[in-house]
């Protein structure tokens, strides 16, 4: 059964039975007949057919809830018997907001070290993707904020305070102050992240408290698409200060620091609410509480 439950997540995901058949490796007709024998082992129909995928039937989406719980608790039971018998080894999916890029290795490389068998795939995410993703077991953990949105039922780790500072060309008429407040980015060419990103609903939120109404003629989601347009000119993008110190050396940029308040978030790792993780996360979940001391 397990198999199939695994078919059938797959489907609910990709609501598509092409795609998730081939996400499972085996042929769609495969695919149909092991959702029809798990709907005939279960008693109840779980997909709502017509010429295509139209969604889970209510006792479908109740059974997701439950098979996702299922195949997460196997996954752990196969990892820890694999680092009983080998040590520990296994492949991570971290998820990361793009805010956070830029610390990710505070993390991660004292983890590899400690742990070289273990693979690690760090993708970029919104907050709300990484928490979804988690859900859906597409991603094994996330670092992204801990006290600023709800999280839902899910253990964190915080690893440190997220500031920021206005990164802008060395010959910008603000460039040669030492610290900046919030109401000094009006009539300022702002680029900042897309409404999707939590960090662009933080700073919208600093702006607004500052009676800020931010001049936004470029967004993206991507932190190094902001800068390669700061470089270019004219704009001004708020910036953490960990990304400001990568790119600020630069002789044609400077970084110059924005008040605190309001605005300091702490970031952290996020991990499924479960008993017993799998040792690799379980190792990950360690060394976070050792970086964030």
């Amino acid at each position: 059964m397990l198999e199939r439950l695994e078919m059938f997540i797959a489907l609910a995901e990709t609501r598509h039975f092409g795609r998730a058949a081939e996400n499972c490796s085996v042929t769609q007709p495969s695919l149909s007949a092991a959702i029809k024998r798990l709907e005939g082992e279960l008693g109840v129909q779980l997909v709502i057919r017509g010429a295509r995928f139209q969604g889970l039937t209510p006792e479908g989406a109740r059974v997701l809830d439950w098979a996702r719980r299922i195949v997460g608790d196997a996954r752990t039971l196969r990892e820890e018997m694999r680092a009983v018998r080998h040590g520990l080894a296994g492949h991570l999916r971290l998820g990361v907001i793009p805010t956070a890029l830029p610390m990710v290795a505070r993390l991660t490389s004292p983890f590899l070290a400690r742990h070289p068998n273990v693979r690690l795939e760090i993708r970029a995410r919104s907050s709300i993707e990484i928490l979804q993703q988690i859900d859906a077991l597409t991603l094994d953990a996330g670092i992204s904020y801990l006290d600023n949105e709800p999280l839902g039922r899910v253990e964190t780790v915080p690893l440190y305070a997220e500031r920021y500072a206005a990164l802008m060309r060395r010959d910008h008429k603000l460039a040669r102050r030492k610290r900046l407040d919030w109401a000094d980015l009006a009539q300022t060419a702002l680029c900042l992240l897309t409404p999707d990103m939590q960090n662009r609903r933080i700073l919208d939120n600093a702006l607004l408290q500052a009676g800020v109404q931010a001049d936004l003629s470029l967004q993206a989601n991507s932190t190094l698409a902001l800068v390669a347009h700061v470089q270019a000119g004219p704009w001004v993008s708020v910036v953490t200060t960990q990304t400001a110190a990568l790119f600020a050396p630069s002789p044609d940029l400077c970084a110059v620091p924005l008040p605190e308040e309001g605005a300091l978030k702490q970031v952290g790792l996020i991990a499924p609410w479960r008993e017993t993780h799998t040792p690799v996360l379980a190792a990950l979940l360690a060394e976070a509480r050792r970086v964030g001391r």
